[in-house]
């Protein structure tokens, strides 16, 4: 029952979502060696395993797939899969996030990498009863400088495919105060905010993500759980918290499932969507996600109401949020 479902995908990260059997394929047409080339033995180099210590160690296993991902037709492929992937589990809207500065190895500028992204949304769009955006990822370990390049050369995209702005990759203390000129002049340029914040680091950063960089979403949130002050600011100001219970687990950032606060979250009035993060990286899905949290014995009003309410903080037009509205 879960897999007919109509679903809504809002944190999900194109690097971390590759189909194992594309990296073995487009490594050996461009030449590009990685550890291994056979199915199984990759999977094991790619996705993460319980010996998993924290967020770094979950990170690295990006490394083998962003070195195949450097050319117009492989960033355009994988997100046509991807697309694909999420049309099988009857996904209708997904905001697909990634970091520019990832893919200019064979020196794409970041206005070519976001169109290859675009052409393969828009291919998927045409084949499957699916639609979705672009949030570009902010590398919060690279300069702020390079933050600067690439929301001033993404901007023509605006409304084209992309509609956000992150922050990603290792979290750490008072992130923010780094980020706020940077994430000042992306909303002047009319980017919408999200921010990874409260999933490695403490409940502060989520404090900090509302109040110093105005985020409209928070990635993960997890770790304000046990913190009054950061749960009413996310209520008072109506954030949703973009969770992903399996990653986090992994990451040692929860326990597990029956512990996991997504539900307590949403009993208590905060907005909340589920999410994978990461497909391969966490070999799931998300009616994999949906079922873990829920069960066999969904309760189809409370799905029903995070769908909706899960409408109306997607970073699409009101057309869009209409269509999807048709599907509950």
């Amino acid at each position: 029952m879960i897999n007919t479902l109509p679903k809504i995908e809002l944190h999900c990260h194109l690097d971390g979502s590759v189909r194992i059997e594309t990296i073995i394929d487009i490594a050996k047409k461009e030449n590009i060696e990685i550890p291994y080339y056979d199915y199984e033995k990759l999977k094991d180099k790619v996705t993460v395993k319980d010996t998993c210590s924290n967020l770094n160690d979950y990170l690295e296993k990006f490394d083998i797939a962003n070195s195949v991902i450097q050319t117009k037709e492989s960033l355009e492929r994988i997100t046509y899969e991807l697309l694909e992937d999420a049309s099988i589990e009857n996904i209708k809207y997904m905001e697909i996030r990634f970091a520019p500065q990832l893919h200019t190895k064979n020196n794409l500028t970041y206005k070519e990498i976001v169109k290859s992204v675009i052409n393969g949304i828009k291919k998927a769009e045409k084949e499957f009863e699916i639609k979705a955006n672009i949030i570009i990822s902010l590398m919060r370990n690279l300069s702020v400088e390079s933050a600067f390049e690439v929301i001033k050369e993404c901007k023509e995209f605006l409304g084209k495919g992309v509609v956000a702005v992150d922050l990603v990759s290792v979290e750490y203390e008072g992130f923010s105060n780094d980020f706020i000129d940077v994430i000042k002049k992306a909303k002047e340029y009319g980017y919408n905010i999200t921010i990874h914040a409260g999933e490695q680091g403490s409940y502060k950063n989520v404090i900090d993500a509302i109040n110093l960089l105005g985020a409209k979403r928070i990635g993960h949130g997890v770790k304000i759980e046990n913190n009054k002050e950061a749960i009413e600011l996310v209520k008072k100001n109506n954030v949703l918290l973009e969770m992903c219970p399996t990653s986090n687990i992994q990451t040692k950032n929860a326990t597990d499932f029956k512990s996991y606060p997504f539900y307590k979250f949403f009993k208590d009035g905060i907005s909340v969507s589920l999410n994978t993060d990461n497909r391969t990286v966490s070999d799931i899905n998300l009616t994999n996600e949906i079922d873990s949290i829920f069960g066999n014995d969904i309760n189809l009003e409370d799905y029903k109401k995070i769908y909706k309410n899960t409408i109306k903080h997607c970073f699409c037009d009101e057309q869009t949020k209409k269509w999807l509205k048709e599907f509950i």
